[in-house]
């Protein structure tokens, strides 16, 4: 098995994918779906949270509705020697919602949510002095961030 990682059985795998589908199920709801007895399904979901597999219980919250009807991915090159200056400012820009440190020319490749093109320069000239950018806005997002394949069959 790589990485020494166990495996997830169908029951581990449906409970994620009802976790997934709505994170405030109730756990009556959730050992009802997956076919186990509340206390079952309580320490099936201790049990993944104890691996890791389950991180957190989180909200998945529409940017526009709350007043950011843009959003830009921003790869960003930092100049020789600013890697951890650049790094900590991602990390201090609030409107930067996800930022992945990645290989290739590029260190960074950050998400980000905005009000207006303005509002966009203003951003990026904060980190302009340290690093070269480039920068897509979001059209559409045809994939949403979803659950990776569970089964390790096929």
């Amino acid at each position: 098995m790589p990485n020494d990682v166990p495996p997830l059985d169908e029951i581990d795998q449906a409970i994620l994918e009802a976790l997934a589908g709505n994170a405030r199920i109730s756990l009556k709801e959730l050992a009802q779906q997956v076919g186990l007895s509340s206390p079952s399904a309580a320490e099936r979901l201790r049990r993944l949270e104890e691996r890791g597999v389950i991180k957190a219980f989180t909200i998945d919250l529409d940017p526009a509705a709350v007043g950011y009807p843009l959003q830009a991915i921003v790869r960003v090159r930092p100049l020789p020697g600013q890697l951890h200056v650049v790094e900590r400012l991602i990390q201090e820009i609030p409107e930067i919602v996800e930022c992945d440190k990645v290989t290739g020319e590029d260190c960074f490749i950050a998400r980000l949510v905005i009000r207006s093109m303005a509002e966009l320069d203003g951003l990026l000239d904060r980190v302009a002095e340290r690093a070269e950018t480039n920068t897509a806005m979001i059209k559409a997002s045809p994939v949403k961030r979803r659950l990776p394949p569970l089964s390790r069959k096929g």
